[in-house]
């Protein structure tokens, strides 16, 4: 069996939702820069009637014998790379041999070891696990040799919500009334924004531990805004709180100042999110740098890169909790793997009902947890009734 086509679709439709989508952006690197701080956030474009346009892009592989794999959804950017660059190897190669095929992407990508060369890559190799599984009529996860359980605890996510405190207090406790027994949060301020800014994020951290009680945990990420010294002097503000973790306090590449971090605060530090590859995730092993690693399938390299960062951390005993970029992907990775390396799935609240809006059966927890399919492959069928426009795009000559 060979690869006999590669697409680019390019899909779009209309989310119904009542009110504002996007209520609050979290801090940005790019903030320390005064014109950046106070510039609101991306939002999807909101139609007369209401409702919101949803438009991305989904790879799909098809092989000789008919068999096809989806992967998405993805930005231009990625699928753009995907038809101009990566589709001549990936044409009459062998569907199955995932293996090859990342390697030989790898290898001829060798400015693409991170970033968006990397991301399509994963799109692509996301693809060849859902064509697999189509192929051997058999939900991904057991081909990974899963599943190790048939139910995953998710945490509620809370991107894009607004952090005003009694605001959050509220959600943070329907989160609860909805079965999650953890929540994530996002800080909205950072060095630039002085001491007043840490008041209003221990402000925020306060109202979450005072609505959710004691037993839930509670994870608060930075997004690689802060520096050392106000890490180190916002943990100290905030350990009475007891948070699960501190996720991505600095820049990526800042691998010395996580591990610095780390030795000084009692609270737990995640990361690994913006990284890629086995190579780069190894980097913060090594360092002694977090407490848990957040590679994301589609950005790290895909399952089959997932693969090998998770059996890396397991001789570290660091445990990987994917960042949830998708729901189906994470669930069927994490469902092949010991609850004591992979413990819980993101489940990124809002996100999902963008990332998976096209999805015929989009992955939702309930009472707090993810049930695994059995349905074959990743479970990316797309729902044609969502969809309003759908076109083959290529930008090849």
């Amino acid at each position: 069996m060979r690869i006999a086509d590669v697409r680019l679709r390019h899909v779009s439709g209309r989310m119904s939702f009542e009110g504002t989508f996007w209520e609050e952006r979290l801090i940005r690197p790019v903030d320390v820069y005064p014109e950046y701080s106070h510039q609101g956030p991306d939002v999807l474009p909101k139609l007369e009637d209401g409702t919101y346009r949803i438009e991305t892009f989904f790879v799909e592989l098809e092989s000789d014998e008919g068999v096809v794999g989806r992967g998405g959804p993805i930005p231009r950017e990625h699928a753009f790379v995907i038809d101009t660059d990566l589709r001549r190897h990936l044409i009459g190669a062998d569907p199955l041999a995932h293996e090859r095929v990342w390697d030989t992407l790898y290898r001829a990508s060798v400015h693409g070891r991170k970033g968006g060369t990397m991301m399509a890559i994963s799109a692509v190799d996301c693809a060849l696990w859902d064509l697999k599984g189509r192929y051997f009529n058999a939900p991904v996860y057991r081909l990974l040799g899963g599943p190790t359980r048939t139910e995953i605890p998710a945490y509620a996510s809370a991107l894009g919500y607004s952090i005003e405190p009694d605001r959050a207090a509220e959600r943070a406790r329907e989160f609860v009334r909805q079965g999650f027994r953890a929540t994530k949060w996002f800080f909205r301020h950072g060095p630039q924004d002085g001491p007043d800014g840490m008041v209003r994020n221990a402000q925020l951290v306060s109202a979450l531990r005072g609505a959710v009680g004691d037993d839930v945990d509670i994870m608060l990420d930075c997004w690689m805004s802060w520096d050392v010294p106000y890490t180190v002097r916002m943990a100290e503000r905030l350990a009475d709180y007891e948070p699960r973790w501190l996720e991505e306090p600095v820049l990526p590449d800042k691998i010395e100042s996580y591990a610095a971090i780390r030795r000084s605060v009692s609270i737990p530090i995640s990361g690994g999110e913006h990284e890629y590859t086995r190579w780069g995730l190894k980097q913060y092993m090594d360092a002694e740098a977090v407490d848990v690693l957040q590679p994301d399938i589609y950005w790290a390299g895909g399952i089959t890169e997932m693969l090998k960062i998770i059996a890396l951390a397991s001789t570290y005993d660091l445990p990987v909790i994917p960042h949830g970029h998708s729901t189906p992907a994470s669930a069927h990775l994490i469902a092949s793997q010991p609850a004591s390396t992979c413990p819980q799935l993101e489940y990124l609240v809002k996100w999902n009902e963008i990332h998976q809006f096209f999805l015929k059966n989009p992955l939702k927890p309930e009472g707090g947890t993810v049930r695994v399919p059995e349905t074959p492959g990743l479970g990316m069928e797309l729902d044609e009734d969502r969809i309003e426009t759908d076109r083959q795009v290529t930008w090849r000559d």
